[in-house]
């Protein structure tokens, strides 16, 4: 069984920066790889991919806004990702989930369908 627990959120100033930290604990059955995404929902919107990193090379993909202000890193020892979030702005407010998926292949994907273990997410609150 895997967990997930985010970590990190809060309320922070427009042009401020907050660090939002997923830790996994468990295994699952698979490849060995796996793609970990943030996604986030603000209320009375529909859930989005914010960025996703692969445990094979690391590498990342974006949603178009967080292009620039946002990186994903992680720790793949730990099963630690950490989502750097700078010069965020109100939209940015939302709750943030972390999730992952087994991914053999090596590039991830915002597809909600893809992530089979969620985490019960963060918020944050820019203003």
């Amino acid at each position: 069984q895997v967990q997930l627990v985010e970590s990190g959120g809060g309320s922070v100033r427009t042009g401020g920066s907050l660090t939002l930290s997923c830790a996994v604990s468990g295994n699952g059955d698979g490849s060995g790889y796996w793609c970990t995404g943030w996604f986030r929902q603000a209320p009375g919107q529909e859930r989005e991919g914010v960025a996703a990193i692969y445990s094979g090379d690391g590498s990342t993909i974006y949603m178009d806004s967080a292009k620039g202000r946002f990186t994903i890193s992680q720790d793949v020892a730990s099963k630690t990702v950490v989502l750097q979030m700078n010069s965020l702005k109100t939209e940015d407010t939302a709750m943030y989930h972390c999730a992952v998926y087994d991914a053999y292949e090596g590039r991830c994907s915002f597809r909600e369908d893809f992530y089979d273990y969620w985490g019960p997410g963060t918020q944050v609150t820019v203003s």
